[in-house]
């Protein structure tokens, strides 16, 4: 519990550090930046799994374990608000690269999440058992996040 309020913290810190100009300006960049923020913490956390599956770095049971289940401790935080429509890149090309079929095709966005949330599920349910259970957990969890990028993230 202590972790998801420094993990929530984080995101509201994250949130406030944007220029308050820029916000008075264009409440959507705020929106916009915390979305962002999350996929940036999610990537920390999901980063060392990677690395570790692929023997980049060396497994540590306890490490894989709390890295998963600060994964899941963040499917729980509601980011709904942060993805309004009009935030994609057709509107903030310089900005976001959120593809606007986002807006337009909610049951398959809807079914990426589902998928993501999943695989956060399941991999914590084998991180801290030793390699060959990260790697049979993160592959899947790879696997939803390629697929939700793919189709709805702008190729960079």
């Amino acid at each position: 519990m202590r972790k998801m309020r420094l993990m929530l913290l984080g995101l509201v810190w994250i949130t406030l550090c944007l220029p308050a100009s820029a916000a008075d300006k264009d409440p959507n960049l705020v929106l916009i930046k915390a979305r962002q923020g999350d996929m940036e913490i999610r990537s920390m956390y999901a980063t060392p799994l990677f690395m570790m599956a692929r023997g980049k770095m060396d497994y540590d049971a306890e490490k894989a374990q709390t890295l998963a289940n600060n994964l899941l401790a963040l499917t729980k935080v509601d980011m709904g608000m942060a993805w309004a429509p009009g935030t994609g890149n057709d509107k903030y090309p310089k900005v976001s690269d959120a593809l606007p079929d986002i807006w337009s095709t909610y049951p398959a966005i809807a079914k990426k999440g589902k998928d993501y949330s999943d695989a956060v599920n399941a991999l914590t349910k084998v991180a801290g058992n030793g390699l060959d259970g990260l790697r049979s957990g993160v592959g899947d969890l790879g696997k939803s996040c390629k697929s939700c990028h793919d189709e709805f993230r702008q190729k960079e």
